[in-house]
């Protein structure tokens, strides 16, 4: 972390350094983390964005992951060239289980006065914040931006009785909605089809390199 931590106090000398996280296991990372991304810095104005592979998740240790160090390596594959996309070390090199108000608060703690964090997360994530790890302290320690999904109302009473003042915590993008997951990308390379155009070619060619996701003892 400390070379982020170097980049996150040289951001720009703007009044308001605005840092995007997006979390999650990248396992692979796809063409729908990147537009959600590009998406959330073009909207909200972001200054860098942080792509953090987890670790240890505790929401997914029934499922076998690709080894963290492919994950980065693809995640780096896909982003190059762009500037303000950065992927970032912090959950992969620290022991787990790695709960997101922990990789949020080592953000939060070395952003420039005045800064401020918005972490970026799927409609389906936003609707199942109650049920993660100290979801109060999450809120509070940033703004949540999520993806609308077409014709699907979000219950915010819910999310309201469970969570006060959350509706004021969130920012919902309005982004072209991309029915793309990871594990159906691991499903299709299995079954021996075609992932060109789903992840990044570069990534895609990592994975057929290195025989990834070829069978459920792969990822």
């Amino acid at each position: 972390m400390a070379q982020e931590v170097g980049e996150l106090r040289r951001e720009t000398n703007s009044a308001v350094v605005r840092i995007g996280i997006l979390g999650g296991t990248f396992d692979p990372v796809h063409i729908g983390h990147l537009i959600l991304a590009e998406e959330a810095r073009d909207q909200l104005g972001l200054s860098r964005v942080y792509f953090v592979p987890a670790g240890d998740p505790p929401h997914k240790r029934a499922r076998r992951l690709a080894p963290v160090e492919h994950r980065i390596q693809m995640i780096g594959l896909a982003i190059a060239g762009n500037l303000v996309f950065q992927v970032s070390r912090v959950d992969a090199d620290r022991p787990g289980p790695h709960y997101t108000i922990d990789m949020v608060r080592i953000f939060q703690a070395q952003l420039p006065q005045g800064g401020e964090l918005y972490f970026l997360m799927g409609f389906d994530s936003l609707t199942e914040l109650p049920t993660w790890h100290r979801p109060a302290d999450l809120v509070a320690a940033c703004r949540l931006v999520a993806l609308t999904r077409y014709n699907v109302p979000l219950d915010w009473e819910y999310l309201e009785n469970r969570l006060p003042g959350i509706r004021e915590r969130v920012a919902l993008l309005d982004m072209p909605e991309l029915e793309i997951a990871s594990h159906q990308i691991q499903e299709r390379i299995r079954q021996g089809r075609s992932i060109r155009y789903l992840a990044p070619e570069e990534v895609r060619r990592y994975i057929e390199e290195r025989g990834l996701y070829r069978t459920d003892r792969d990822s």
